[in-house]
């Protein structure tokens, strides 16, 4: 899909050069006919339309390769029209536009030099040198010129903005997939928290008090309905910790805790890389949270593996009043944080921006300490109250 607002402009801008040419086309045929030149005129006349309208054809079918062939063929008929017609000589105006538009940067202009050049000589032949014989050429080269080189920085500008467009779109994309992704399992993370908090305790308090009731009156009548109602309500306690199970991500079902540490073993094993991690077997945070440290953290292990050149890596996570930290430090290779890549400009940093949208979204902060030869530091700090 194409979002280029001059397309447009350049349209009408092709259609007024093939209306040029072709009206300056049809003087040069009226004047050969009023003059009487004879057959040689309007055989290079009608050769120079056909040799216009091929390669125009060309053009719209989107071949390319021809273009330079084309524009020299073209001037090669108009050379030996012109000396023939005078009136020939203005059809150098829409070739200026051919030569600015076709030719590469350096040699479109040496052709509308030329050709000025020639126009000024072709001038002098049939009328003598005059002043209208040469600034009229001059002028038109001149205007040619700033014309096409400013057509030239539209359709550059033009093409930029289409793929500033096309890069946007696809950022929209990514963040409304991020989004989508974020709100589920935030939502599964709620449910999880609501079903463990309401039903999975309340089911695990009947159970004890028939227990209880159980062992003060084990040989009462009423016994066999007590141990089945104990035993009805161990097992809905026990399916609803497998829905809460379900519920959580699955390398989070025993806690954030184990979860980096076993993403940590794992990840130094396959890096070959020394890895010391200092976790807390329990940390109480949203289950949108826990997923988003866990990203952040295979992350920053990835950045190392590619980049840094790491040797060793410390993985730590601390919980301080109502906040959780997370640290992930090598002692590779570092970087510059100030340098352009560094802040978005390059394709490296993607998982830098995906930590930071991560911590955005849930009002945390996020911290890069880095110096060439000196390793990195990723530090993220998180609310222990999660996203609301």
């Amino acid at each position: 899909m194409s979002h280029r607002p001059l397309a447009p402009v350049f349209a009408g801008l092709r259609i007024g050069l093939h209306a040029l040419f072709a009206g300056l086309l049809v003087l040069v045929v009226v004047r050969v006919l009023v003059t009487g030149a004879g057959a040689a005129p309007i055989a290079l006349t009608v050769a120079l339309g056909l040799v216009y309208l091929a390669g125009a054809w060309v053009a719209r079918r989107g071949r390319s390769g021809a273009g330079i062939a084309w524009v020299l063929v073209l001037t090669a008929v108009w050379a030996a029209l012109v000396w023939l017609v005078p009136e020939a000589a203005y059809l150098v105006f829409p070739l200026f536009f051919l030569y600015l538009h076709v030719l590469p940067r350096v040699a479109g202009p040496l052709a509308v030099v030329a050709t000025t050049a020639l126009t000024i000589a072709a001038f002098a032949v049939h009328g003598g040198l005059t002043v209208g014989g040469v600034v009229g050429p001059v002028v038109g080269a001149g205007v040619a010129l700033l014309i096409g080189l400013g057509y030239a920085a539209l359709e550059r500008r033009a093409a930029e903005r289409e793929e500033l467009m096309a890069e946007l779109l696809a950022t929209r994309d990514r963040l409304a997939a991020a989004e989508r992704e974020q709100g589920t399992l935030a939502e599964r993370g709620r449910l999880a928290r609501e079903i463990h908090d309401t039903v999975a305790q309340g089911l695990s308090s009947i159970q004890m008090l028939l227990y209880a009731a159980e062992r003060a009156d084990a040989t009462g009548p009423g016994i066999a309905h007590i141990r089945l109602a104990r035993q009805t309500a161990a097992d809905g306690l026990a399916e609803t910790r497998r829905f809460i199970r379900e519920l959580a991500p699955p390398s989070l079902t025993q806690g954030l805790g184990p979860a980096l540490e076993r993403l940590a073993r794992s990840w130094g094993e396959h890096a070959g890389v020394d890895v010391e991690v200092d976790v807390p077997d329990e940390v109480e945070l949203p289950m949108d949270a826990q997923t988003a440290l866990l990203r952040i953290a295979q992350g920053a292990l990835a950045n190392v593996a590619q980049h840094a050149a790491a040797t060793r890596v410390r993985v730590v996570l601390t919980a301080a009043g109502h906040a959780v930290r997370l640290t992930v430090a090598d002692d590779g290779r570092g970087f510059d944080p100030d340098a352009p890549d560094a802040r978005g400009g390059g394709t490296d940093s993607f998982g830098l921006r995906a930590m930071r949208e991560r911590v955005d979204q849930l009002d945390g902060t996020i911290e890069v300490t880095s110096t060439p030869g000196a390793g990195t530091t990723v530090a993220v700090t998180l609310p222990s109250g999660g996203s609301q």
